[in-house]
C-alpha cells in the first residue's frame, strides 16, 4: 500500500505529508477570494473615475458612485472642491 496522494506521478513518498509536501499543495480560502474580487472591483471603479478626472472622496464603492453622480449632473468631475 502506498503512502502517497492519488495525483502523485512517483508514488515513492515514506508518508502522505511527504508526498504532499513535495508536491507543494496550495489551500485557498474561499472567502477570501471573493472579498479580494469585491475590492478589486471598488477600486478598479476608483480607478475608472480619475481616468475621467472625477475625485471621488475615498475608494469606496458608495463614494465613488456618488462622486460620478455629481459629476453626471453638474459636469464638476471634483465635488468635494465646490
Amino acid at each position: 500500500m502506498s503512502n502517497c496522494r492519488s495525483g502523485c506521478a512517483t508514488r515513492d513518498h515514506a508518508t502522505w505529508g511527504e508526498c504532499a509536501r513535495a508536491s507543494q499543495l496550495q489551500v485557498g480560502d474561499v472567502q477570501g477570494r471573493n472579498t479580494n474580487r469585491a475590492w478589486d472591483y471598488e477600486l478598479d471603479s476608483y480607478e475608472s473615475a480619475v481616468r475621467q478626472g472625477i475625485e471621488p472622496k475615498t475608494t469606496r464603492l458608495a463614494d465613488t458612485r456618488a462622486a460620478v453622480e455629481f459629476a453626471n449632473t453638474t459636469g464638476i468631475g471634483d465635488p468635494w472642491r465646490v
